[in-house]
């Protein structure tokens, strides 16, 4: 009586001495202090709540077109199923781990015939004993297995968290890569309408160099010009049809990688054109906080820290030993008739607990490696956040210095039209050198060419914002 009362006494006393150390063992997860707030470079950041990375994408967009491609993208580009299978293998993962608590239980089948040789000590004396026949058993039995592994260092609780945590990470991963190709596929539409343009511009171009070099050669007829005069204007049309030349191709080639993003083969992408685009945005992009917690990309690196993390809790809690209860039975004959008799059975239980000492410094090897591998899941973790802030001051910078520039390109080119109106009328009436003529048409191309450009960079620079708050989700 004493004894059992010494029992009920002291197993309390284990239990909680083992959930204490457990606890020692097997650490929680805090979310690190990388960044601080006022060391982002975003001072034109709205300080209001809302962020534009709570708009759908298809708010964003107003050109149908582009919401069809980008949709046609979402389901068939290659990378996002590659996501989506690892989504599933991460998936899988997650729910094994989940079945840790679990024991594992297996059952057999078994026959078992046996010839025994003369040269062993059995059979010798089964010669001794007059008997010069092989000795032949046969054995049939039918048995289970048990093992179960108490969780009372923590390990089985870190493995079944760091596969949750790698599950999330590769939901996270789908998501980047689904907010990167609607910002790529946006961009690349853009780039096409930029095409466009400047094919317009420059095909206006050559038919209106087309009529000047006529206009030049009735001056060279008349002797107001001479022959250098005409070559240079040839010159000036060469070089635009050149232009063109370049201009097709690059649509090509953009056309086939946009085909790509879509999950097609190259072919022809239909589109609208550039002056008709609008972007639903009006740059209210929140507080830097906010901006890192809808990054999905951010996300899954802190999903892989947390996976380091409770990997490094289970090499940790590899020191300590470890408690199975193991338990074998079934039924076993010589004779299948006897099989299922029940003198037949047969059963034994055994709870163990084994504590490493020598294996060759794998578990000592195991937990130096998974602390490593820690510290740098952490340092990819602040890294993403560094490059999240850069991505957004970058955005945001190029968008304000696009806005500004937009202007004062579009006045640019305005007066090297009216310079080169004003110059061929001149030369008509011979109040003006032809080089005036040809300095006046090759700015105005520029400048005009350039204005497109200066559009696409305030497009795309908006695009890139929308992305680097983390839009693109819903």
């Amino acid at each position: 009586m004493k004894k059992q009362t010494i029992i009920y006494r002291v197993l309390p006393i284990a239990v909680l001495a083992v959930s204490m150390q457990s606890c020692i063992v097997s650490k929680n997860y805090q979310r690190p202090e990388v960044t601080k707030e006022e060391a982002f470079r975003t001072d034109k950041i709205s300080q209001d709540t809302l962020s534009m990375a709570n708009m759908s994408w298809k708010e964003l967009f107003s050109d149908q077109v582009l919401v069809q491609h980008i949709e046609h993208g979402l389901e068939n580009n290659l990378d996002i199923r590659i996501a989506i299978e690892n989504i599933n293998a991460a998936h899988a993962y997650m729910v094994q781990g989940k079945w840790g608590y679990a024991p594992t239980l297996n059952l057999g089948a078994n026959y078992t015939h046996t010839i025994m040789s003369k040269n062993t000590q059995m059979g010798q004396m089964m010669v001794k004993n007059g008997s010069n026949d092989r000795v032949k058993t046969d054995q049939y039995d039918i048995t289970g297995q048990f093992a179960w592994e108490l969780d009372i260092w923590g390990k089985i609780r870190s493995d079944k968290r760091a596969a949750n945590a790698s599950y999330l990470q590769t939901m996270s991963a789908h998501q980047a890569v689904k907010t990167q190709l609607i910002s790529t596929i946006a961009t690349t539409y853009f780039q096409l309408l930029a095409l466009d343009e400047q094919k317009r511009v420059t095909e206006q171009t050559i038919a209106n160099r087309t009529k000047s070099l006529e206009t030049i050669q009735a001056l060279k007829d008349s002797g107001q010009v001479n022959e250098v005069a005409v070559k240079q204007t040839q010159a000036q049309l060469y070089n635009a049809q050149a232009l063109l030349v370049d201009l097709n191709n690059n649509i090509k080639l953009t056309e086939n990688a946009f085909s790509i993003l879509l999950g097609d083969n190259p072919t022809t992408i239909n589109r609208t054109d550039l002056k008709s685009q609008k972007l639903n945005a009006d740059l209210s992009v929140g507080v830097p906080v906010q901006l890192l917690s809808n990054r999905p990309d951010v996300r899954a690196a802190e999903y892989g820290l947390v996976n380091a993390f409770e990997m490094t809790n289970v090499a940790r809690a590899n020191f300590y030993p470890s408690l199975r209860l193991t338990a074998n039975g079934g039924l076993q004959s010589l004779d299948l008739d006897n099989l299922f008799n029940t003198s037949s059975l047969f059963a034994n239980i055994v709870g163990g607990l084994t504590q490493p000492i020598l294996n060759g410094r794998k578990i000592k090897t195991a937990h130096e490696v998974a602390k490593a591998k820690q510290e740098s899941a952490l340092l990819s973790y602040k890294k993403s956040i560094l490059n999240a802030s850069k991505e957004v001051s970058d955005a945001l910078y190029s968008y304000q210095s696009s806005t500004e520039k937009l202007k004062l390109k579009k006045q640019e080119y305005e007066s090297y039209n009216l310079a080169t109106e004003y110059s061929e009328e001149l030369l008509v009436q011979g109040m003006a050198n032809y080089l005036d003529v040809l300095t006046a048409r090759e700015s105005a191309l520029a400048a005009e060419l350039s204005y497109i450009n200066t559009e696409l960079t305030q497009l795309t620079s908006v695009v890139q914002l929308y992305r680097a708050v983390g839009g693109g989700i819903k």
